[in-house]
This record gives structure tokens, sequence and C-alpha cells, in this order.
């Protein structure tokens, strides 16, 4: 059959219906998944291993949940109220209740977590922080109430297993440091269920003993053992030992596991070392530095018995200068020295003091002789002349050979003027121009 004659227009159907296809937007196709996975899984539980934590400031936290074959992304957001997201961490192992959905921005499923449950460590790490609570808030912890060390202890009481590795190393350093030392123990396990028990039993019966026995009393108690996970040492974080601590009546030690490792006991005793040898160390401190202050004391006291010595003589040799600069001689001798520098200069000054006078004596004869001494020898002996016979004319004979007469009293000599004065029988001198006339005063 001849087929029909077409126009060279007639190119026939350009997109037939038989190849057109359904085209979706990157956004509709994650939307569609996420709907898929929120109606056909939704709210699950999934257990894992926490990594890749990251918190951020925003109060979101974000990490993975993986195990040995996969990974998922997990998201925590900061209104969600799931205990124990504070104690979330990586490493950390946890049953996890969320929602499964997809963050469409990065096209990844992930878990929106709702409940946080913590396994293994974890929830061992939660009866550890509900019982710190507890017991800091009735005062077991305060550090008030704990006490100290007794200096020189002579007995203590050890509560540790007796085939363990704590006991060796306390009894090593005891034996090296204080080998007098008194041990009394108590054995207890340290590990497992009913060791709780067991040690605050020991420490109980070691504080009856020495209510029991006080002249040979325990002074302190040790509680110790060596290092192990934290299931190793959940013991000694038991409420038990807790309480067993807080009520002995003699001061307790705790050295228990490695110097990382905290455990309730710690914070309750009086004192915590980091291990049972820093514990044995501690409580011989006071006798092992006494006994290395004994074994050089004789070195000491040679020290200062030889600075005393050196001091003494400084003092000495200071004493004796100063005796010599006070000795009577040396005073004596300076005494001297000065006398003989005063008489040089008593020397030197009468020289100057004479040659001074004879210049003076030389110039006053120049002045005489060009005066003519002699006119002024003549005028000067007249002036005496006159002054002579003035103060004679003056004297009392001038007076007396004039007819008057002095009346004295002839004891004492003292010249009667007032009649009035003169007592009867009074002794009296007249002198007269010529002679004396003695009287005797009558009525």
């Amino acid at each position: 059959m001849s087929k029909p004659a077409k126009s060279q227009w007639d190119f026939g159907e350009l997109f037939p219906s038989s190849e057109t296809r359904k085209v979706l937007s990157v956004w509709e196709l994650t939307s569609d998944i996420k709907r898929l996975l929120e109606k056909q899984i939704g709210a699950v539980w999934v257990s894992g291993e926490i990594t890749n934590l990251r918190a951020q400031s925003s109060g979101h936290i974000y990490f993975t949940l993986k195990d040995a074959a996969a990974q998922l992304s997990c998201v925590l957001f900061r209104g969600t109220a799931a205990g124990q997201r504070e104690l979330l961490a990586d490493g950390q192992k946890v049953l996890l209740q969320g929602d499964v959905t997809v963050y469409e921005a990065r096209g990844q499923y992930q878990l929106i977590v709702r409940e946080v449950e913590l396994q293994g460590v974890g929830a061992l790490q939660i009866q550890f922080e509900k019982l710190k609570q507890k017991l800091a808030a009735e005062g077991l912890f305060a550090p008030e109430r704990k006490r100290p060390l007794p200096r020189f202890p002579q007995r203590i009481g050890l509560v540790t297993s007796p085939t363990g590795a704590a006991i060796r190393d306390v009894l090593h350093v005891i034996q090296r440091r204080h080998p007098g030392l008194e041990i009394i123990l108590a054995p207890a396990r340290v590990q497992g269920d009913g060791a709780a028990r067991e040690i605050a039993k020991s420490i109980r019966l070691l504080n009856e003993s020495a209510i029991r026995n006080p002249q040979s009393a325990i002074e302190l108690i040790l509680v110790t053992r060596g290092g192990g996970s934290l299931e190793d040492l959940w013991a000694f974080n038991e409420e038990p030992v807790a309480r067993a601590i807080f009520e002995s009546t003699l001061p307790v030690v705790s050295a228990v596991g490695h110097e990382i490792d905290f455990t309730i006991a710690d914070f309750v005793a009086d004192f915590r070392a980091a291990t049972p040898s820093a514990a044995a160390e501690i409580i011989t401190e006071g006798f092992y530095a006494s006994r290395e202050f004994v074994a050089g004391a004789p070195s000491r006291l040679g020290q200062l018995v030889r600075r005393k010595i050196d001091r003494e003589i400084e003092n000495f040799d200071f004493l004796a200068g100063r005796l010599g600069r006070l000795h009577p001689r040396r005073k004596l001798n300076d005494s001297l020295q000065r006398l003989d520098d005063l008489q040089s200069g008593l020397l030197r000054g009468l020289k100057t003091a004479a040659r001074s006078r004879r210049l003076v004596l030389e110039s006053l004869a120049g002045r005489f002789l060009r005066a003519k001494p002699a006119l002024a020898l003549k005028s000067r002996r007249e002036t005496l002349t006159q002054l002579g016979k003035r103060l004679n004319a003056l004297g009392p004979e001038q007076v007396l050979a004039r007819g008057y007469s002095i009346t004295t009293d002839a004891a004492t000599g003292k010249v009667l003027r007032d009649a009035a004065k003169v007592k009867l029988g009074q002794t009296l001198k007249t002198r007269l121009a010529k002679g004396e006339v003695f009287s005797r005063a009558e009525p």
C-alpha cells in the first residue's frame, strides 16, 4: 500500500508523549524523603557511642552516634528538657530516644534527641554525682570538721584487702621510713558486691578497739586500695563507707586508686592521699623528718658552735681594741703628748710676747729719750710731793695732833661713834696724838 503523500511542511509530532519525564527539584526530593522517614520510622530508641561532640554558643549540642558498623548525626536542641545533657561527652555510651528526620540544608538524615540515658560508666557517674550532692548538703565534706593528723603516730589501723597491691606498698614505705610503727589490719574486700559493707564494718571495729583499749589506742585509720576502673573503685563511692568515715572518732586518711581517681571516701575523709604509697609517706612524715633532723644534728650543732665561736672571737677582738683605746696608760700618753703640745705652744707664745714687749719697750725708750725724761721725772716728783702733803694733812695723825682722839673697844678695836652704844664695864681704848689711854665705862 502506498503511503499518503505529505507536504514538505508536515514534520509530524516533534515531542511524542512517550518521552515526557517528571523532574523534581532537590528541595522537592528532600522533602519527600523527609516525609517518608518521619512517617515510616518516626520516634525510635537507638544506642551507641558519642563522638565529635560539639556544644554551640546557642545552647544546641551536635554529635555523632556510632557503633562498629555505622554512624548517625544527632542534635539536642537547647529547649529540649533531656536529663544528663551536661554529662554528655565523647566516648560516652548512651541510649537515645528521638525522631528521625532529614536536615534539608545538607540533605542528611539525623536524629532529633528527646531523651538521654547514660549507659555503663555514665550510669555510675550519675549515681556518684547524686550521692556527692546529697552528702555535701548534709555537711559530710565540710572543711571545718576535718581533723589534723597526729604528727608522731605509734599505732595505726589499716583497712584494705590483705592480698592486694596496696598493703604491700604501704608496708614497704613504712618499713623504710618508720619501722617501729605498729599496724593493726582490719581486712576487708575492696571490690565487688558487699565490699562497701565490709569496709564500713572494719572502720567501726577499729574505732571500737580504740575505745576499749585507751592505753594502746589506734591514733588514725588508713583506708586504701590500688588503682582500677570506676567499677573497681565503686565500693568507696557507696553511702555506708561514707557514713562510717564520717562517724569515725579517729582521723581517717583515704588513699584509693591513683592520683586522678576521686571517690566519695576521699571527700569525707580528714585527709586524701593520691596513692597508698603517698598515704604511708604522709603518715610517717613527722617521724621521718625528725629522724633526718636528729641524724643531721651533730653536723648542725658543729656549724652552730663554730659560728658562735667566730662571733665570740670577733666580739673579743672588738673589746680588746676598745680596751686598748680606753687603757689608762693610753690616756696618760695622750695627756702627756697634749702637755708637750701645750708646753711647746706656751714657749712659742712667751717668746712671741717677749719679743713684742721688747719692741714696745724699745719704742717707749726712744720716745723717752726724745721727750727729755729728766724734766718729766722732776715734774712727777713735785706732783708726788704735793699729793703726799695733802695725804698727811688728811691723815688721822694730823687730826690727833690738833687735839682730837679716837676711842675704840679695847677688845675688838671697833671705833665707837655713839656713847649710847657703850656698855657698863666695857673696856675702852683711847688713842691720842701721843700714846693710848685705857678706861672702863661706869654709870
